[in-house]
């Protein structure tokens, strides 16, 4: 059982764990051990709140495919238990994210005197490449 919060908990046979071979460096292990972890969830058929399922479908991340099932793939670790530990963890903070409401922008316009000191700024500039010019002889 998988808790999310003080009232939400997903059970352990929503999600679904696939043991595959990792990639990188570790010598004879990773080629004749699967130590890594495909972590997939489906939110349609989870047994999630509306407000959750609909959150996270609304999320553009990389690891919720079209048909709304989350892929995590865990191989940090060499051993298959912390890779799924490290998998469970991982879908913990996605959910916890989705609880997170952002405050509202307050539009803010710059103050005069922000405004007056870049257009001095500006005129200064201007004023400093013009006498980078080429100087005009009286004769």
């Amino acid at each position: 059982m998988l808790k999310i919060s003080h009232q939400v908990s997903i059970p352990d046979d929503e999600i679904e764990f696939v043991a595959i071979r990792a990639q990188g460096a570790g010598g004879q292990n990773v080629n004749k051990v699967s130590s890594a972890i495909h972590l997939r969830f489906d939110i349609q058929a989870s047994s999630l709140p509306d407000f959750y399922k609909h959150r996270l479908l609304l999320l553009s991340d990389h690891r919720i495919n079209k048909e709304g099932i989350i892929v995590i793939k865990a191989q940090q670790f060499r051993s298959q238990e912390k890779n799924r530990a490290a998998a469970l963890e991982r879908l913990q903070e996605l959910f916890k994210s989705v609880t997170v409401t952002r405050k509202k922008r307050v539009k803010t316009k710059p103050s005069r005197s922000s405004q007056r000191k870049r257009l001095d700024r500006k005129n200064k500039h201007g004023q400093k490449k013009a006498l980078r010019g080429k100087v005009n002889d009286g004769s």
